[in-house]
């Protein structure tokens, strides 16, 4: 029985306690952060958009090239 407390119940146990720590350390952001957050994410997913059409953009006339202009 001691196996089984030593491998299951204890980190088990561990994991409780550090996630129930974790949940209350955590504090929802003011209308300031959640604004910087958002504006942060914003620009990184127009930079990852400009990123893919700049790639498929390039990509279509040596496609073309390589392939011989055939549909």
């Amino acid at each position: 029985m001691s196996d089984v407390n030593t491998m299951v119940i204890e980190p088990l146990s561990k994991f409780y306690k550090d996630s129930s720590y974790l949940v209350k350390k955590c504090t929802k952001p003011d209308h300031k952060e959640f604004a910087r957050i958002a504006r942060a994410t914003g620009i990184g997913f127009l930079i990852m958009g400009f990123i893919g059409f700049f790639v498929k953009i390039i990509h279509i006339p040596i496609n073309n090239i390589l392939m011989g202009g055939s549909v």
